[in-house]
């Protein structure tokens, strides 16, 4: 029982934390004024986050070698991108991505 109520107060406090991480910098910022120069700065961070976390899925890791590519991902990503540049609407980007990766997996068994 000691170690049902550890893991469910580890729970909770993840939680809360994750949840106060991502509304402290609205309530901050509410009172700030930021200059456009950061403002401008800032409006890259999506674009930056989203390369990242396509590129760590699109590549596989090789310690000494290159790395290799990610064939269920990339061809996931095909359908993605277009959808991306054709409707710049992220829930159409994220149902299309979902749904890519689901037929390539079923087609391909990965």
């Amino acid at each position: 029982m000691h170690s049902f109520n550890f893991v469910l107060l580890t729970i909770i406090g993840t939680g809360i934390v994750t949840w106060l991480s991502r509304i402290i910098p609205f309530v901050l910022l509410k009172k700030f004024q930021l200059s456009k120069g950061v403002i401008q700065f800032l409006s890259f961070v999506p674009i930056a986050i989203m390369s990242a976390l396509w590129f760590e899925n699109l590549f596989v890791q090789h310690i000494g070698h290159l790395p290799s590519i990610e064939w269920g991902n990339f061809l996931a990503s095909i359908p993605t991108v277009i959808s991306a540049i054709i409707s710049k609407n992220l829930l159409v980007i994220v149902i299309v991505g979902v749904i890519s990766l689901g037929i390539v997996r079923m087609v391909l068994g990965m």
